[in-house]
């Protein structure tokens, strides 16, 4: 595993498997964690004593470990389930340069690397090895937010799909959110054509992003899919039967 710091200077690794690194070296790992998928989400969520988390994928586990940093002084339950296909690189993170936000997560981080899970009174996370479609296929449990975080579309298309997002839909709360950095129109559509309202995320310090949700966001800038559609009538989703 080869690791890479970034702007931010947070470190990331470079996959092999898919000629990507796991997060922007320009933008740094912490804060495209951050701001591209915690506090959005968090800050768009209902309240609630307790949040259930589909982490999509686990990789380097920032996406589960910065979620933590960010609730470290609320009262609120965490359950996060994540697939995860590489368990040889899981395996190896109790020895990953982590930011020094995550130090004290240290015992989660190290139980996850071993056991591939770690519960104790306030935090549960669950690490699938496996593939992830199979996975979502066979889920029940309904989830407040969702990290739409996998490598992207050209490089890991499977996990981008219309019925990809079919099964993503069917997990995700009425109240819900997801979340991704991708604004592709393909993913857009692919979430779209399942019903999702969606909404453009940006910032000054990354670039924009998608967040989806059943219901309407009132608090975000809505994405026009029609008009969209009506200006490029090509615009579609990407189906499996195209893979």
């Amino acid at each position: 595993m080869r690791e890479v710091q970034t702007e931010d200077g947070s470190f990331t690794s470079y996959s092999e498997h898919f000629d990507e690194h796991y997060h922007s070296v320009k933008e740094g790992a912490l804060k495209e964690s951050l701001k591209k998928h915690i506090e959005p989400a968090l800050s768009l969520v209902s309240k609630t004593d307790k949040l259930q988390i589909l982490d999509i994928c686990y990789g380097l586990g920032f996406n589960s470990l910065a979620t933590l940093h960010y609730l470290k002084d609320s009262d609120i339950k965490i359950e996060i389930k994540s697939p995860e296909f590489d368990r040889k690189l899981v395996q190896s993170l109790s020895r990953f340069p982590y930011p020094k936000e995550f130090e004290p997560y240290k015992a989660i981080i190290n139980s996850l690397s071993n056991d591939g899970y770690y519960e104790d009174e306030n935090y549960s996370i669950d690490i699938y090895f496996g593939d992830a479609r199979d996975y979502l296929t066979n889920l029940d449990t309904r989830f407040d937010i969702v990290y739409q975080d996998a490598f992207s579309p050209k490089k890991n298309p499977t996990l981008w799909t219309y019925e990809y997002f079919q099964d993503i839909t069917r997990l995700l709360k009425d109240d819900g959110v997801l979340t991704t950095y991708s604004s592709a129109t393909p993913v857009r559509m692919g979430m779209f054509e399942n019903g999702l309202k969606l909404y453009e995320h940006s910032s000054n310090e990354i670039r924009k992003g998608t967040i989806a949700s059943k219901r309407a966001l009132l608090s975000l800038k809505p994405i026009d899919m029609l008009l969209k559609q009506e200006r490029n009538p090509l615009a579609k989703a990407l189906y499996d039967s195209e893979l």
